[in-house]
């Protein structure tokens, strides 16, 4: 079979506002001022810039003859952000080969970045920081070298480069500035930018070449007649052509009347009627002239496919080139990450099967069990789900919803319920806002209990410190573990009640309750201290067994459960 390179896909991640968008659309724009307009090609949801191209760009950083790998190009996923990556999954990891993850050298790690660096690590894939705003520094001389900035200048770029290389090495990334690196297998290489200016742009498609390199020998291979593999970016209304899906071939070719499986819930079977590409630097996203019909495609590439019945096809699910044989392969991979069970969980949504899958695997890490995961709009059938969940487990009865929206009807369900919707584009501020929810109330369900229960607790009658023998005793005691509150009936520790701590006072003052480690004065009703209980003692809060069940529904600490387990014991005797 005859074989061929394809170009690496690459993948732009950050957070918002940070510059993936400007650093692609510098490199197009540098392209064209080049008067290479001819030599780049437009995809759906792709730019294809040719290696000549990036050759000129790079301004002799780099040397084709010494390369192992040939390479056409370079394929540029055109719809930047985390959201585009995770929707690029393919089984086993990312269709992406390389990521570039933008970060602003001013404002640093922000919670999208962090999240980006997660779904990177868990995808296993190889990437570059890229410190774009190097313009933002007070006094940066565009087209200049560093060692040719003005004292000051060099002063503030070392101290924003070195404060984002420490950030990162308190997360577990090992990264530093490219030209410091001598071995790219151990660090991450970090390239200061400005997508603005131009200034560094030529080393960073230097380092992606690098990447590359040292990467990819071997997974660029793709034979000229294998059957197409690829992943849907989306799936929209075309005027005059119905539903059709936005897809990026990662191998093999792709034929006009070829038969292909398509991942939706069923898969969907259906034949390829064309294969449309817009014309050269035309927008992709608004196209202002015809697509352009094609005949074939192949990897790697962006297409529009035009077929019947595309309806329910899902973004992010695979397309294959193919027929009944594959249906099942389809389903299996679908099955991976859109599942329904009958655990206590959350449920999830998302707004495509890779968002869904990075989902599922920070909320594994999270060690928070999940119960539904779907793509789509939050619907009605969510909400009574999550119901059925919160009448066994409260704090598990919610849905978390990942760059998707709630439809009307789930919206109005969920009111009545009083049922928690937690939505955001960011995993992790879906993630700090529930478990903000979850403390809170939490904290209110144990404030509640506390009022009405005995709260375990233990301590000891310190020698030496017997104030009062009885009616009231008073006697200095030392808490070893649990919460000791006043009103709290005590018990020894063969299980006997025997009084009730009418009153707790630290250095004179009254108080309500005395915790772990504090050393306490405490008046005991119906104790005699010699007979009842002595100096040394080892005393516990009487709780009742139906105090005991209504404890085990609130969050207590390690403490508190060591404490209520001993009651426990105890109470056994």
């Amino acid at each position: 079979m005859e074989l061929q390179t394809r170009e690496p896909i690459i993948s732009v991640l950050g957070h918002v506002d940070h510059g993936k968008t400007t650093i692609l659309d510098y490199i197009r724009h540098t392209v064209v001022a080049k008067g290479e307009a001819g030599g780049i090609t437009q995809h759906i949801g792709a730019t294809d810039i040719p290696f000549d191209v990036i050759l000129e760009v790079c301004r002799g950083l780099l040397n084709r003859k010494k390369m192992k790998l040939p390479l056409r190009g370079l394929l540029f996923i055109d719809t930047p952000g985390h959201e585009s990556f995770t929707t690029l999954r393919k089984r086993g990891g990312s269709v992406a080969d390389i990521a570039i993850l933008v970060v602003d050298l001013n404002e640093g790690l922000m919670p999208q970045t962090k999240e980006s660096l997660e779904i990177l690590k868990q995808s296993k894939t190889p990437f570059v920081i890229a410190a774009n705003k190097l313009d933002m520094i007070h006094g940066w001389m565009a087209d200049t070298p560093l060692n040719s900035q003005n004292q000051h200048v060099k002063d503030e770029y070392y101290k924003r480069v070195y404060k984002l290389i420490g950030d990162l090495a308190g997360m577990g990334y090992n990264a530093n500035i490219y030209s410091d690196i001598n071995d790219f297998s151990k660090q991450i290489a970090l390239v200061p930018v400005s997508a603005i200016t131009g200034d560094g742009i030529p080393e960073l498609l230097m380092m992606l070449i690098g990447l590359t390199q040292q990467y990819l020998a071997g997974r660029l291979s793709v034979g000229m007649e294998t059957p197409a593999k690829g992943t849907i970016l989306e799936v929209k209304e075309t005027k005059g052509l119905g539903t059709t899906v936005d897809a990026i071939i990662y191998d093999g070719i792709i034929r006009v009347n070829d038969q292909i499986v398509v991942g939706a819930r069923p898969p969907i079977k259906t034949k390829v009627k064309a294969l449309l590409r817009p014309q050269p630097l035309d927008e992709m996203r608004d196209p202002k002239k015809k697509f352009k019909n094609v005949d074939e495609v192949y990897a790697a590439s962006g297409v529009k496919i035009v077929a019947p019945g595309l309806e329910d096809a899902m973004a992010g699910a695979p397309i294959y080139v193919g027929g009944e044989e594959l249906v099942e392969k389809v389903e299996g991979e679908l099955s991976e990450v859109e599942f329904e069970t009958d655990a206590l969980g959350v449920v999830i949504k998302a707004d495509t099967l890779g968002s869904l899958e990075a989902m599922i695997n920070i909320l594994g890490k999270e060690k928070i069990p999940i119960r539904k995961a779907s793509i789509g709009r939050v619907s009605k059938t969510d909400v009574i789900e999550a119901s059925a969940v919160r009448d066994k487990d409260k704090y598990l009865g919610v849905i978390l919803a990942f760059s998707t929206s709630v439809l009307g009807e789930a919206e109005g369900l969920a009111d009545d319920k009083n049922l928690r919707i937690f939505s955001s584009k960011v995993i992790y501020k879906i993630l700090e806002d529930y478990e903000a929810w979850v403390k809170s109330e939490r904290d209110a369900d144990k404030k509640g209990i506390q009022g009405s229960v005995v709260y375990p607790a233990k301590f000891e009658l310190m020698k030496g410190y017997v104030f009062r023998q009885s009616k009231p005793a008073v006697v200095g005691v030392k808490v070893l573990g649990g919460v000791l509150q006043k009103n709290s009936p005590i018990m020894r520790e063969d299980g006997k009640t025997v009084g009730k701590v009418k009153e707790i006072q630290e250095e004179s003052e009254k108080i309500d309750e005395a915790k772990e480690g504090m050393e306490v004065a405490v008046s005991i009703d119906n104790v005699t201290i010699g007979r009842q209980l002595s100096e040394g003692d080892t005393v516990y809060t009487a709780v009742t067994l139906s105090d005991i069940e209504s404890l085990k529904k609130i969050d207590l600490t390690d403490s508190e459960k060591q404490v209520l387990k001993e009651i426990v014991e105890i109470r056994k005797k």
